[in-house]
């Protein structure tokens, strides 16, 4: 049972579709068919490198009559990469005035020492959505790899989007 669901929120994980070659209108279509299923209900999101991206472009394009209620972003880049397949992700810019627009509230969390993604775009993401920043030590990439399996700080931040 996840944390979560022992305090009673329902939470789902999307299967993200083209894992290995992701594609960023795939990956917004994705979100946009779970959360417009039911606009009945406080929804929040919850992402993680290019989820998180991904997130901000659904949000920037997102034409639902209700806003999401809050978004927690890990790992977060706002920048073209060196990766070439993933250029579709950073094809402009961000228009952080829609995605604030669509969502009531935010919360950024990002390793200090982050080789994938610079500790400056983190800096730089916060300061658009006008939210805080949760740096973790020595946390890299925040990921399974860099043995990250489990990130209580990520819950914390929900959970206190959760009561505003």
């Amino acid at each position: 049972m996840t944390e979560l669901e022992k305090k009673g929120i329902y939470a789902c994980t999307l299967p993200m579709p083209g894992f290995d070659n992701p594609s960023s209108p795939e990956w917004v279509n994705e979100i946009k068919r779970y959360v417009e299923q039911d606009t009945n209900d406080e929804i929040y999101l919850v992402g993680h490198s290019l989820g998180s991206t991904s997130i901000l472009r659904y949000l920037e394009n997102s034409d639902k009559m209700f806003k999401i209620s809050g978004a927690v972003l890990v790992s977060t880049p706002t920048e073209k990469t060196v990766k070439k397949n993933l250029d579709g992700f950073f094809e402009h810019q961000f228009d952080f005035e829609s995605i604030k627009s669509n969502c009531k509230s935010f919360s950024i969390i990002h390793g200090d020492n982050d080789t994938h993604v610079s500790i400056n775009q983190g800096i730089n993401l916060a300061k658009a959505l006008e939210t805080f920043l949760i740096v973790i030590p020595n946390g890299g990439h925040l990921s399974g790899q860099e043995g990250w399996y489990s990130l209580p700080q990520c819950l914390e931040a929900l959970m206190k989007l959760l009561q505003t």
